[in-house]
């Protein structure tokens, strides 16, 4: 049975890392003692121990440890045998062509399918939809798909931001850019708020948090769900 959280993003205005969601993770990781890490997106170029070693930091204080996938000389066993499984964010296009590279599309999307408690944040939630089309990155890197893990029956779009009313920034808005992608794209797309979530129990998706999600369908006009929603008809 899936057990997947996917928030939009790992730290929130005024906050610490994973401080906001600490006690949601205290339940959903209460079976493991010790996460697999997997550092690749890399925020803003840092090195894999730096990133792994901010993780440990936040799930010291929900006496969790934390190991990075890097360090494994076999990264499948590694996944295999993971008790649970943390993707943080940074870049999905660097995300995305690791997992390519180092052959872990599969071993990723078996192991949460059977169960292995997974965390996702920003681009960590992002390679859960069916593709990573809707991310927010610069494709500094071309991996050879765009295709993600599907483990979501809809695309995902973390740090999703309204429109500034008061900004005189011309260029296009975010909903602007999901109308562009439902253009060549049919698939819908969850315009995650930061500071809200997914909650995936078995087949059942629930919105979590304090905010509205806004929710994009081809061919039908925006619309905004309410938390505690669920969202497992999405397709």
């Amino acid at each position: 049975m899936k057990n997947i959280i996917l928030a939009s993003t790992s730290t929130v205005h005024g906050g610490t890392y994973l401080d906001y969601i600490l006690p949601t993770l205290q339940e959903h990781f209460k079976h493991a003692n010790n996460i697999l890490f997997i550092p690749f997106a890399r925020p803003g170029g840092i090195t894999h121990d730096d990133y792994t070693n901010i993780v440990a930091t936040a799930f010291k204080k929900i006496n969790k440890t934390v190991t990075g996938l890097h360090t494994y000389p076999n990264p499948t066993e590694a996944i295999t045998q993971a008790e649970a499984i943390f993707t943080g964010g940074g870049n999905t296009f660097v995300l995305t062509n690791q997992l390519y590279v180092n052959n872990l599309i599969t071993p990723l999307q078996n192991a949460v399918k059977n169960g292995t408690p997974y965390l996702g944040t920003s681009a960590g939630s992002n390679i859960c939809g069916l593709t990573i089309k809707t991310t927010n990155d610069m494709p500094i890197v071309y991996p050879p798909s765009f295709n993600a893990l599907a483990l979501m029956p809809f695309n995902i779009n973390p740090h999703y931001l309204d429109p500034d009313t008061n900004s005189k920034h011309m260029g296009e808005t975010r909903e602007t850019r999901i109308k562009e992608f439902h253009f060549y794209n049919t698939p819908p797309v969850v315009g995650l708020r930061e500071g809200s979530w997914l909650e995936v129990k078995g087949n059942q998706i629930t919105l979590m948090g304090n905010l509205h999600a806004r929710i994009f369908e081809y061919n039908k006009t925006p619309y905004e769900v309410a938390p505690k929603t669920n969202l497992s008809q999405l397709k």
